[in-house]
Order: structure tokens, then C-alpha cells, then sequence
């Protein structure tokens, strides 16, 4: 094992990039900041040498290598200087969190006799064998890590997966960010000036990048049914501008023009969820995880989402939200109008119930260990140590 700082061993994160507000990104971000507070040697490798300030603020080192775009001519190549890197920075673990950085990562990993864990994060659709085939490197690790049980479940009735292989580690949020002690007044109140929010106003929040597939016209659809005062904010940016044309003329076409309002996106999303009364997750296809149910019940907000994917596990409910059934708009608006109507001792009431769901079951914290936990089962453990069970790990 490579003699690193304190006798602590050196993991590689391979990536096609580190900028970027995606579960890749992010998970990759937090465990590259987690190794280094624990004094491993941590090390990123991406497809661009713009990632390079981000990885250095979470304690790592980067190198920009041809892994971030696809290219089977220059796959070989690839290989090669991957593996070269690992020899020369004394790597002992290669960590691959997207498909095609996992093939290259995988061969690297082989080449240098080193252990090779992935991260499945979503569901790749497959069109036929070959995109299933490729898909299918996410499973080829010594250890595949799974974001929920939605996706382990997945991986277990769509893929050949040997026997003890997975393990589910949630994703986490940070809880002191997400912290609605630690908002003060002053943000709260320059994102509704920011956004002309009316005063007093009952607020309905979907925060989702622009696309489709985030539900957007289906909670058009179902608040147009809401006979009662609210304002509904959709944040997020990205997407095309043809998606957000249709938003726009479907708002006109149902007469919400003074009810809802596209703010772009957004830099203080704990600000945001501070102005909801209730945050909404409207995601056509099925979440993989689901990030944002669980900032919102960490800020102690009720959430509504569609109960399919990561939101059965995310969201409890009756109890810190409410699940309805996938793509049906008037139970959707049904439990909008319920959460609205919520009364100030049952709004927190179920905040705290909120909070310390997402304390005990998603906190970043917790992810982190039991990302480091997979790596020790992969590691010999130091001197003195036990292998393979790493009582003395830190």
C-alpha cells in the first residue's frame, strides 16, 4: 500500500467533470473533502482542467486526463495515461462514478492490481445489448455502491450482479447549510424583493433544472386546481428555451399568469426553501435519489412528491410530507391545498419530524462514512490493523 500521510492510502476519483450542481458531481465533491479531513490521500481525475480549483477547495489533486467525452479510438490511450497517473501517485483505490470514465477506470484499475468500486446513480436507460453491455461496467466493481434502494433494487432485477456485491449508501445533505437556524432574515428577504414575492403570501416551491422530465407542466396542471391564495415559484435554470416557451405558454394558457413565476436559477437554495410553505418534487420519470425532498425536510419543509423512486424512501408520508400517485395532477393538487392549510402547530410539528428524518437517515456525515467504510472493506488494513474489518481505520 502506497506509504501516504499518517500510513493513510490514496483513492481516485475518476469523473467526466467536477463543476457542476449534479448527484455525480456533488457526490464526488463531498468524499473528495471527506478524505482529506480524515488524512487520506485524495485525488480527482476529470476530462477538463477547469476542475481543478473546485477539486483543490476539497482537499484534493487534480489532473485533467481525455476521460470526460467518448471516443473508442482513443480509449487505449486513455487507459494508458490513466494508469501511468495511478503508478506515479501511489493509488490504491480507483473510484468511478460515470460509465464512460468507468470503462477506462476499470481497465486502469486491473492493469495496477487495484481494487475498483463504482457508483450507480441512476437507472441508464438501455435501448438494446449493446447499451445495456455498456451500462453494465457500473457493476463491475469489487464494490458497487447504490444511492438508494430504488437503485439497488434496480441493479438486482436488471443486471447479473454477483452476491454481496452492492452496497447502499444513501446520498446526504449538508446540515449545517441546510440548517434553518442558520438563515438569517436578511436572505430570506432579498430573494423574495429579488423575485417580487408578494407579502404574505402562501408560497409553493418546485426547485428543478428545466427540463421535461421534472414535472414542471404537471404541477401547472395540478395548482391550477387550487381555489385558494398562493404564489408558486419555479427555481432552476438550465434547460432549452423551447421547454421554458411551452412553461410559459402553458401558464397563460390556464390564467396563472399572477401566480406563478420563473426565477432562474438560484445560489441560495436554503433561502429558497425558507420562503416555501411547501416544496414540491413533481419528477415524471422516477428520481434515483431525489436531492431536493431531502434539503427541504432538513429546512423542516412539508414536501409533496410523486411516490415512485427515491421519494418512497426520501419522504415520509403523512408524517414529513405527502407521496401521491405518480403523474395524477388533482391528487397532486389535493395535497398542495392539504399542505398549504397546515396549521402553525402542525407545521411544526412536522418539521421536526422532518429534521431528524434527515438527521438520522441522509445527513452528509453519515454518507461519507459509509463511503469510506466500502473503501476499508477493500483495503488492507495498516499495521496492526484487522484486514478487511479496519477497527483502526479513521
Amino acid at each position: 500500500m502506497n506509504d501516504a500521510p499518517n500510513g493513510r492510502p490514496t483513492v481516485l476519483q475518476v469523473l467526466p467533470r467536477l463543476e457542476g450542481g449534479g448527484g455525480v458531481e456533488r457526490g464526488a465533491f463531498d468524499i473528495a473533502r471527506a478524505l482529506a479531513e480524515a488524512g487520506w490521500r485524495s485525488l480527482i481525475v476529470t476530462g477538463s482542467d477547469a476542475d481543478r480549483g473546485r477539486a483543490r477547495a476539497a482537499g484534493a489533486r487534480h489532473a485533467a486526463l481525455p476521460v470526460g467525452r467518448r471516443n473508442p479510438l482513443a480509449a487505449p490511450g486513455a487507459v494508458r495515461r490513466l494508469a501511468r497517473f495511478i503508478a506515479e501517485n501511489g493509488v490504491d483505490l480507483v473510484h468511478a462514478r460515470s460509465r464512460w470514465p468507468a470503462w477506462l477506470a476499470r481497465f486502469a484499475a486491473r492493469r495496477a492490481g487495484l481494487p475498483f468500486v463504482t457508483t450507480f446513480h441512476g437507472t441508464y436507460a438501455a435501448a438494446g445489448p449493446l447499451k445495456r453491455r455498456y451500462n453494465a461496467v457500473m457493476i463491475r466493481g469489487d464494490r458497487v455502491i447504490a444511492i438508494s434502494d430504488f437503485i439497488a433494487r434496480h441493479i438486482a432485477e436488471t443486471y447479473a450482479v454477483e452476491a454481496g456485491k452492492v452496497r447502499i449508501v444513501p446520498r446526504g445533505v449538508d446540515l449545517s447549510t441546510f440548517d434553518p437556524t442558520q438563515v438569517g432574515p436578511a436572505r430570506v428577504t432579498a430573494l423574495a424583493r429579488a423575485w417580487s414575492l408578494p407579502d404574505g403570501c402562501p408560497t409553493v416551491v418546485l426547485p428543478a433544472r428545466m427540463t421535461a422530465w421534472k414535472g414542471h407542466l404537471p404541477l401547472l396542471e395540478a395548482v391550477a386546481r387550487i381555489d385558494r391564495d398562493f404564489f408558486c415559484l419555479l427555481v432552476g435554470g438550465g434547460g432549452r428555451e423551447a421547454y421554458r416557451a411551452r412553461i410559459e405558454q402553458r401558464i397563460g394558457e390556464l390564467g396563472l399568469e399572477s401566480r406563478i413565476r420563473l426565477t432562474g436559477e438560484c445560489r441560495d437554495m436554503p433561502a429558497a426553501y425558507m420562503l416555501a410553505d411547501v416544496v414540491v418534487s413533481a419528477s415524471i420519470r422516477p428520481e434515483a435519489f431525489g436531492r431536493i425532498a431531502v434539503e427541504a425536510q432538513a429546512m423542516g419543509r412539508p414536501v409533496v412528491a410523486f411516490g415512485h423512486g427515491g421519494a418512497r424512501e426520501t419522504v415520509r408520508d403523512g408524517g414529513t410530507g405527502w407521496l401521491v400517485p405518480p403523474g395524477d395532477t388533482e391528487a397532486l393538487g389535493r395535497a398542495i391545498h392539504r399542505a398549504l392549510d397546515l396549521t402553525a402547530a402542525e407545521r411544526g410539528t412536522l418539521a421536526r419530524a422532518a429534521r431528524a428524518h434527515v438527521r438520522r437517515n441522509f445527513s452528509l456525515a453519515g454518507m461519507c462514512e459509509a463511503t469510506l467504510s466500502v473503501y476499508r472493506e477493500l483495503l488492507p488494513a495498516p499495521a496492526g490493523g484487522v484486514p478487511g474489518g479496519g477497527e483502526t481505520w479513521t
